[in-house]
């Protein structure tokens, strides 16, 4: 008799759609505490295997290479999930920083040396201050750390 409930609610639950439980899902984690601003390194993080049945929360890192190379927005606590909200790409241009920005305007090009005002990844905006004029432009971080300003 107690087999028959068994496979009744095994039948059940097959009728009814029920989704198999996901095994063998990692996650990414870190092995020790990382601080906020702090690069991460490949061997401050594992990768741990989820127990049966256990679903990891949306928008966290699955695997060392979402996470390795990015800075930390904040404290990561070892044996957390990491959400990747908590992480940003490294700037390439650092506050204070001479750079170089560029006008284009069809043919004309001109360049001119500056100071970033604020800290940039590729693709963001910042703000510079031209080194002969002092003049602040807004400009945004190409992938080779110049930063074009103007029409873009």
């Amino acid at each position: 008799m107690h087999n028959l409930v068994i496979a009744a609610t095994v039948g059940l639950a097959v009728l009814a759609g029920a989704a198999p439980a996901l095994s063998g899902q990692t996650v990414a984690i870190a092995n020790r505490v990382i601080y906020p601003g702090e690069p991460i390194p490949a061997n401050a993080l594992k990768e741990v295997m989820l127990r049966e049945g256990k679903v990891p929360p949306a928008a966290v890192a699955l695997a060392i290479g979402d996470i390795e190379g990015k800075v930390a927005r904040r404290t990561l606590l070892p044996g957390r999930y990491i959400p990747l909200a908590s992480l940003r790409d490294a700037w390439l241009v650092e506050q204070g920083a001479t750079v170089q920005a560029v006008f284009v305007a069809g043919p004309l090009t001109i360049t001119a040396s500056a100071v970033s005002l604020q800290p940039g990844s590729p693709g963001d905006l910042i703000r510079v201050r031209n080194v002969d004029s002092g003049k602040v432009l807004s400009g945004t971080v190409l992938t080779n750390g110049t930063i074009q300003v103007g029409d873009l």
